[in-house]
């Protein structure tokens, strides 16, 4: 996330994050070779210097097997006022299309990130998902 300023709430996801990875017995490596970046990256990422991505960020939750919501409960926001999110009023539900443009941007993002063998296993495990939620 080039260019974006850090603050202490990357410092404290970058702790969090090396916390989680530890505790999983997960050298930074091996973390950034599973994120397709160096060490270094990772180091940047755990010491609150760089921010790090949404994708990254689920790719970990998986290699820790720790739910997102563990590495970003009790961050502050940082505006106190904005509780509801972006809008003043209640959101709408997503359309068709938001979902679509996010799977493009993810499907992206795994072509980047993963190697073919773990998209075909994400491919299948979409697909089972999509057939459970049909039955």
């Amino acid at each position: 996330m080039a260019g974006q300023k850090t603050d202490e709430r990357d410092v404290l996801l970058g702790r969090r994050i090396a916390e989680h990875r530890k505790r999983s017995k997960l050298t930074q490596r091996a973390v950034a070779d599973s994120f397709g970046m160096s060490a270094a990256q990772l180091q940047k990422y755990e010491k609150g210097v760089n921010q790090i991505s949404a994708i990254h960020l689920a790719i970990l939750s998986r290699l820790t097997n720790t739910p997102v919501s563990d590495f970003l409960d009790g961050i502050p926001h940082p505006d106190p006022m904005m509780e509801r999110g972006f809008c003043e009023s209640g959101q709408q539900a997503y359309s068709a299309e938001p979902w679509s443009d996010l799977a493009r941007a993810f499907a992206k993002q795994c072509v980047e990130t993963f190697t073919e063998s773990q998209r075909r296993e994400l491919s299948a495990a979409v697909e089972a998902l999509s057939r459970e939620l049909k039955s």
